[in-house]
């Protein structure tokens, strides 16, 4: 995959870390209009109401996670890394300065890594709380606030759940890495309500939905497998509740208007692509800036986790259009990535069952979103997926 931003400016990116670990709390100005509806008819859009009673039925209590199960820290990170050799996701060293680590050097990168990790969710998961908050109050249509309201329930259980699992699990959580919080700072500042959900719903939870994707399939203990299979599975519809809530709204834009929302995703995958890398644990490990990017770039496991955001990411965009939109302008963006292939990428089976509820269906998709049984059939090139 084509890389971007290589150089002194990586250097700089990978050398931002939190100076402020103590800093207690963190205001945002902001100026937006909050919309009253006096339209309270229910239903007026199909879909929103659909995944309203899904979420419904799908809320879940943290207290009944199995709590009493016993976390070695040290014992996950050597069962990630076999997971993770086993996969053949383990990088070349030789000639390097990782070439001279021993098993205790890895054993605590693979601890800081989880922590760093899984702090990361939690904090991007109060950004989603202020987001979604945002969107009850900024989103035209009952709808929209009912379902948005769900989802403010089932942020504030997300961030429960992994706090208490990074504080009695593994020590505490690491601070915000300054490039996610300027990623959400960008996204709450802004008053248009159609930037929150693309930023947030489409991007952000685009983001979380590819790296609780690679941390369920590589974890191998069982209490954090459960809490992001939960977590995932009310991500999928917020994903869908973005899409569906800004597909017509995106069709009725003007293309200079649309433009901007084209670069808005570009530039956001991007930052979340390359900055994003951990800054905090170099830091902690006084791993110098240098020999930090070396092993990122040697990491078939980093590699593989740029992959699945943009197999999350890029089909999305094209759900909403914006691929194409100013003469495929976006199209050609991926395209120089690398990543344009992702853009027929079949959605999981969590999201498919959420664009099935929604009763979503796309052309451009290539799968049936029709009903639940027939959500995960792929299509051949040329069927009518319309009917």
């Amino acid at each position: 995959m084509t890389r971007v931003g290589a150089g002194p400016t990586e250097q700089a990116w990978i050398a931002t870390a939190n100076q402020d670990p103590g800093a207690g709390d963190h205001r945002v100005p902001s100026g937006y209009d909050a919309l009253f509806t006096w339209h309270y008819d229910k239903g007026a859009q199909a879909g929103l109401d659909r995944l309203y009673e899904k979420a419904k039925l799908s809320m879940w209590n943290a207290k009944d996670l199995p709590w009493d199960t016993e976390v070695d820290p040290e014992v996950v990170a050597v069962a990630n890394r076999e997971s993770m050799r086993s996969a053949g996701l383990e990088p070349d060293l030789s000639g390097t300065a990782f070439s001279s680590w021993n098993d205790d050097d890895w054993l605590r990168l693979g601890v800081e890594q989880q922590r760093w990790m899984l702090s990361q969710f939690l904090h991007g998961e109060q950004g989603a709380l202020l987001c979604t908050a945002r969107i009850v109050e900024t989103a035209p249509g009952i709808d929209a606030k009912y379902y948005g309201a769900t989802q403010v329930m089932d942020e504030a259980r997300h961030i429960e759940v992994f706090s208490r699992y990074l504080d009695t699990k593994l020590g505490g959580a690491y601070p915000v890495n300054p490039h996610l919080r300027d990623l959400l700072d960008d996204i709450i500042a802004d008053r248009r309500w159609d930037m929150t959900y693309l930023g947030m719903q489409i991007m952000v939870e685009g983001l979380a939905l590819a790296a609780f994707g690679l941390m369920h399939t590589t974890t191998t203990e069982p209490l954090l497998k459960e809490i992001l299979r939960r977590v995932m599975a009310d991500e999928a519809r917020h994903v869908a509740f973005g899409v569906l809530a800004l597909k017509d709204a995106y069709a009725q834009m003007s293309a200079s208007e649309l433009e901007e929302r084209a670069e808005f995703a570009y530039e956001a995958a991007v930052r979340m692509r390359d900055r994003l890398q951990s800054q905090e644990v170099w830091q902690r490990l006084g791993v110098p800036v240098a020999q930090a990017i070396e092993l990122i770039n040697l990491s078939p496991e980093r590699q593989l986790f740029q992959q699945l955001l943009f197999a999350k990411i890029v089909p999305n965009c094209a759900k909403l259009g914006l691929l194409d939109a100013n003469s495929g302008w976006l199209r050609e963006r991926f395209t120089d990535l690398g990543v344009i292939a992702f853009e027929h990428t079949t959605d999981t089976p969590e999201e498919q069952e959420a664009f099935a509820v929604a009763g979503y269906q796309d052309e451009r998709c290539y799968f049936d979103c029709s009903s639940s049984k027939s959500a995960g059939q792929r299509h051949q090139p040329g069927m009518n997926l319309s009917k």
